[in-house]
């Protein structure tokens, strides 16, 4: 299986700008730029990758670890999971990402604090994301609600 998006950039790496569009059409012509990634704290001017790798990570972890809950016999009835992706300047020059943490709230009836953490870092270490960011650190923080 095989998924694809196209990124369109126009112009120099300050002043230019850029589109996302993706295979499925979640992402239509979305737009980003310099400012979006490296100014913008707010996050309000436009997508950035780093945002978007957040947002795969949080879903590819949710989905693992509901997997893993129902196979013990405890179905999440819900999962808030957001990944927090740290990026900044590299020690050798330009940028890099140093870390992906997921903060994980889950509402899950019948298990305990013990087996709901053990099996949130089974997702941790076993989602595809998270395995394809292993060239970094990746970190959990997981409560009941």
């Amino acid at each position: 299986m095989k998924r694809e998006a196209t990124a369109v950039w126009n112009g120099a790496l300050k002043d230019g700008s850029g589109s996302l569009t993706s295979q499925s059409g979640a992402l239509d012509a979305l737009p980003y730029s310099f400012k979006g990634r490296f100014e913008d704290e707010s996050g309000r001017s436009g997508t950035n990758p780093e945002e978007l790798i957040a947002a795969a990570h949080a879903g590819c972890f949710a989905m693992q670890l509901s997997h893993f809950l129902a196979e013990n016999g405890t179905p999440a009835t819900s999962l808030d999971a957001k990944a927090i992706v740290t990026y900044g300047p590299a020690s050798g020059g330009g940028f890099e990402i140093s870390a992906s943490n997921i903060v994980l709230t889950g509402n899950v009836p019948g298990i305990d604090e013990a087996k709901f953490k053990e099996l949130a870092n089974k997702a941790k270490d076993g989602c595809p994301v998270s395995r394809a960011l292993g060239a970094i650190s990746v970190g959990l923080e997981a409560k009941l609600a």
